[in-house]
């Protein structure tokens, strides 16, 4: 089960999906996806986070003199679970949710632990974004 941040990505991407393919004016829609797809880039698990800080959302920042996490768990994230609520996120659908934890070491940038990623091109076309390329 993905976490909140994909639980989102997953339904912008459905609405958006929709909007191409059944309202006759669809700019107001994808509009609105568009502006939930920033939202989502900038409320995201901080890759630059050190190992106890793992689970904290890189969009609220940090605060005081400790630069203690403002959002400790991405789940927690009030933005996010502002535009999950737009999107039909029930207190149910919220309790079957991955939590990123603290504790657990971050996959270090360019470098990728277990098996190799699978190919782009086996991704069904309605999950499929605005800026989706397929990759061998």
């Amino acid at each position: 089960m993905p976490d909140l941040h994909g639980w989102i990505t997953r339904q912008v991407d459905a609405a958006e999906e929709y909007a191409r393919d059944h309202i006759l004016n669809p700019v107001n829609a994808l509009r609105r996806c568009e502006a939930d797809r920033n939202i989502l880039n900038r409320h995201r698990l901080n890759p630059d986070a050190i190992w106890y800080e793992a689970a904290m959302c890189e969009g609220c920042g940090t605060e005081g003199d400790m630069a203690y996490p403002v959002t400790e768990n991405l789940n927690d994230c009030p933005e996010l679970l502002d535009l999950a609520h737009a999107h039909g996120l029930t207190p149910e659908i919220l309790a079957t949710l991955d939590r990123p934890q603290k504790g657990e070491w971050p996959e270090p940038r360019g470098f990728r632990i277990g098996p190799p990623a699978r190919p782009t091109s086996s991704v069904p076309p309605p999950l499929r974004g605005p800026n989706w390329k397929a990759r061998p």
